[in-house]
């Protein structure tokens, strides 16, 4: 377990290294070794529960579509589950849901109009019965129970509400976040009032921190590749998945543009990651 918990620490540092939302000054608060924890909980799902359930929530409304990122690493942590036999489903609102629907599992989570969301994430956690929820880039309540973007908009009235999922699941919650406002920052809402944004205080089990989102689901598909002799991550084309959500109808979310970028950064950089985890997981020089 020692070389798994460096390994962890390399694979957190990359995805911090290049801060453009603060995540790095976050990084500290959390104790070491989150990606190699989280990474854990999906290897018990596949070793110890064949077909296990893994619920992937992703999903975050920018001018009525949705964004590159989360959805590229939900669909990478998807296709990557899938292929070792576990059985994943990516929740989310419209118009994600529809979009993606044809190709993958998918349930859909009401957007906006909370009154019985309780009632409706109760009875699809009792349907599925997972043994583990995953969130990437899901927006998370505020401490007054709203959702607000990158600016500090309210974007309540376009959000549908995946916080009851990780409150309330009876298996381990992994969450991915790289701006505070995602759920999964209330397990360092105190370090959060630093950087100029509205917080989520959504919890769960394991956060994972990145410079973009979708690179916390490469910091798990890496150690599953390690313990599994195989090396997943090249299985993984950014941009290809990028393309295929551009054609669906995506945007940047920085740049509020369909094209092919994440956060305000070329597919290359996302790349460049993975090449870097490759690395440090021994299946490239």
């Amino acid at each position: 377990m020692p070389n798994d918990q460096h390994t962890s620490q390399q694979i957190e540092d990359a995805l911090v290294a290049r801060n453009p939302r603060g995540m790095a000054q976050v990084q500290p608060v959390l104790t070491a070794g989150y990606c190699l924890r989280a990474a854990q909980i999906l290897q018990n799902c596949i070793k110890y529960k064949p077909g296990a359930t893994v619920l992937i929530g992703t999903g975050f409304p920018v001018v009525g579509t949705f964004e590159t990122d989360g959805p590229v690493g939900a669909i990478a942590l998807y296709d990557t589950l899938e292929w070792l036999g576990a059985v994943p489903i990516i929740v989310c609102g419209q118009p994600l849901v529809g979009a993606l629907s044809e190709r993958y599992r998918t349930h859909e989570i009401r957007v906006g109009g909370y009154a019985d969301v309780d009632a409706d994430t109760i009875a699809a956690l009792a349907h599925f019965n997972p043994q583990t929820v995953v969130s990437i880039e899901r927006p998370g309540q505020a401490k007054d129970g709203g959702y607000y973007n990158m600016r500090g908009e309210n974007i309540s009235e376009r959000t549908a509400c995946f916080d009851g999922f990780m409150n309330w699941a009876k298996c381990p919650t992994i969450a991915v976040g790289d701006g505070g406002n995602e759920i999964g920052m209330g397990k360092v809402i105190h370090v959060l009032e630093q950087l100029d944004i509205v917080p989520a205080v959504t919890n769960a089990d394991e956060l994972i921190i990145a410079d973009v989102s979708n690179w916390g689901a490469y910091g798990m598909i890496a150690f599953l590749g390690l313990w599994h002799g195989q090396d997943l991550l090249a299985k993984i084309d950014p941009l290809a998945i990028v393309q295929y959500l551009s054609d669906l109808g995506s945007v940047d979310g920085v740049t509020r543009i369909n094209q092919l970028t994440e956060d305000g950064m070329p597919m290359s950089e996302g790349q460049s990651v993975i090449d870097q985890l490759r690395q440090i997981t021994g299946f490239s020089d």
